[in-house]
């Protein structure tokens, strides 16, 4: 399992990311394109795009599921402390005061 405490820098904030465990292995960057790229200098991968919709976020969580080395972390709601909501869609029930 994915610690948030190894999460490598190059991650955008939000629920998923990868850590420091990662292979470069390639498969998350073929599962889920959008989201996933290489750190070409260091040979490892890492979420530049959360998921933003239905089909991203299955591919997301396909590719947690498959990862051999289990690198790919999500903390779900978690991630909202973490400064998550910078990269989601704006809540229709923000203004609840």
């Amino acid at each position: 399992m994915a610690e948030r405490s190894k999460r490598i820098p190059d991650n955008v904030a939000g629920s998923f990311y990868v850590d420091r465990e990662c292979i470069d292995c390639d498969l998350c960057r073929e599962t889920a394109p959008e989201n996933f790229q290489r750190n070409e200098d260091e040979g490892f991968s890492y979420v530049y795009k959360q998921p933003v919709n239905d089909e991203e976020l299955r591919l997301c969580q396909e590719a947690l599921e498959s990862c051999p080395v289990e690198a790919i972390g999500n903390d779900g709601d978690e991630a909202e402390e973490n400064g998550a909501e910078e990269n989601e869609a704006p809540a229709s029930e923000e203004s609840e005061a």
